[in-house]
């Protein structure tokens, strides 16, 4: 959430289907002020897709490459659906980098004002939050005004 709260609450806020897949365990409490869905990242992982891919996907890179499910899913997704797929943390992975170009977020007043809250839930203390917030996206699927994110956690 430190890299992408303000950025998720804008796509919710602009009318997206945010939907964030976390882990069991996970503190769903921050994710609710930023207005996204979660879904049991186990759960998901273990079903069949259904309905339609979403327009972008967001993903952690230690989370990708942490998780070989995570990955393939992410290749298999690159090789067959116009999806945007957005990447956060320390680097891209070297099979990946070549399509990945950086690009920042400018962040809303209000996305500042509930990742601020989002990161206060999660951590007891107060957190200042920049103006933007930094990505790498491949940038293949154009970004319609509307559609469905689902980020992994």
């Amino acid at each position: 959430m430190r890299y992408t709260g303000g950025w998720l609450y804008d796509q919710v806020a602009a009318g997206w289907e945010v939907v964030v897949l976390v882990p069991g365990n996970a503190d769903i409490r921050p994710l609710e002020i930023l207005g996204a869905t979660t879904v049991d990242l186990e759960s998901a992982l273990e079903c069949s897709p259904h309905g339609p891919m979403p327009d972008t996907v967001a993903v952690a890179t230690d989370l990708y490459e942490a998780d070989a499910r995570i990955r393939q899913g992410l290749l298999e997704t690159l090789a067959k659906h116009p999806t945007t797929i957005t990447m956060w943390g320390e680097g891209v992975p070297s099979e990946l980098d070549s399509r990945f170009g950086s690009t920042q977020h400018r962040l809303s007043r209000a996305a500042r004002v509930f990742k601020a809250h989002a990161l206060q839930a999660a951590t007891n203390s107060r957190v200042d939050v920049g103006f933007t917030e930094s990505f790498r996206t491949d940038g293949v699927g154009s970004m319609p005004a509307t559609g469905t994110l689902t980020s992994i956690r």
